[in-house]
């Protein structure tokens, strides 16, 4: 194997390795709560949107992040999903004085 090859594969196990602790940090959110990009991708929210978006686990609650704001990136669909679990909204953002998971900054 060449000093390459094995640097593609360490670097594929890496993002592999941050790929799970971002599914299992989006799984660990309770209803009701919510947590940002941010908060499950610590210095990298948009490797948080990427793994988000190409996630194909129809059990995981994509809904339950938002940005660091309270914006949403998926609109009305996540909207009608996180008010059916009570998150509370201000306007069109989640107040995330209230709903961000507590222990979160």
């Amino acid at each position: 194997m060449s000093a390459e090859t094995a640097s593609t594969r360490l670097e594929e196990g890496l993002t592999r390795s941050r790929e799970l602790e971002v599914l299992e940090r989006v799984r660990s959110i309770p209803e009701g709560f919510v947590s940002t990009y941010g908060d499950v991708s610590p210095g990298a929210p948009r490797f948080a949107g990427t793994v988000l978006f190409h996630g194909d686990d129809p059990d995981l609650p994509w809904w339950r992040v938002v940005r660091a704001d309270g914006s949403l990136a998926k609109g009305d669909r996540q909207a009608t999903l996180l008010r059916a679990e009570g998150v509370p909204f201000r306007g069109g953002r989640v107040d995330m004085q209230r709903a961000r998971l507590p222990g979160e900054p």
